[in-house]
């Protein structure tokens, strides 16, 4: 992990690291359990054979034994130091004992991701994990991811965060507290004084006292809006 801390970007924070199953450990290490197998041969048979030749086959099984651990341990070197990480920004896959490899997907170029998983890969816990991307360069696919989808979900979720980032999204802030007195309502403005009704001569208000009758007897008013327009005009006398 300190080999990739170095290579990572300022503000950039490993997320989520996988290494592939054991399994691909184990296909890889086939030739160390092969030597074994034949050195565990060699010795039954040498049992059964001449001093002389039991002398030379003991080196052999002694070479096919060391040989066989040799190997074991450079494919553990390498299944350990091949890694896939997601981070604040990237995608990235190291692998490497001695001459290091990196490399990376960006996560906004990142489109979609496609899981398959087999009915062993799901009782055993792996899964391949298909990266599409829109470049052509990049991690195009995990085999035998551990976790596959869990994986998955750390990488979406980190590209959902660094496009909330991108955008400038961000939570609106809450309404601001107040501490001091509740502030008192304006007070309303007053109402305009009402102007006093126009007085009116005693010729002005018989005159329309008799037009007023007139409707009333048409039905153009009822008789309370009568008496009402009438009370109405003697108080401007």
């Amino acid at each position: 992990m300190a080999y990739l801390d170095k290579r990572l970007a300022t503000g950039e924070a490993p997320l989520r690291r996988e290494h592939q199953h054991w399994f691909v450990l184990a296909a890889d290490a086939r030739y160390a359990f092969i030597a074994w197998i034949l050195a565990a041969a060699v010795w039954l048979l040498s049992g059964v054979l001449p001093e002389e030749i039991r002398s030379a086959l003991g080196w052999i099984i002694v070479a096919l034994v060391i040989g066989g651990l040799l190997y074991l341990g450079w494919q553990i070197l390498r299944w350990q130091n091949e890694e896939f990480v997601v981070t604040s920004r990237r995608v990235l896959q190291t692998q490497g004992v001695i001459n290091k490899q990196v490399v990376d997907s960006s996560l906004e170029k990142i489109n979609d991701a496609i899981l398959t998983e087999s009915i062993f890969g799901r009782i055993f816990g792996f899964g391949d994990l298909e990266i599409l991307t829109a470049s052509e360069s990049g991690i195009s696919r995990l085999r035998m991811l551990r976790d596959a989808d869990g994986f998955k979900r750390a990488m979406l979720d980190a590209k959902h965060e660094l496009e909330l980032e991108l955008s400038g999204a961000r939570p609106m802030p809450g309404p601001a507290i107040r501490t001091g007195p509740p502030a008192q309502p304006a007070p309303a403005p007053a109402a305009p004084a009402a102007e006093p009704a126009p007085k009116m001569s005693a010729d002005e208000i018989t005159r329309t006292l008799a037009s007023l009758a007139d409707l009333r007897d048409r039905g153009a008013i009822s008789a309370d809006e009568y008496e009402a327009k009438k009370a109405d005009l003697l108080h401007r006398i």
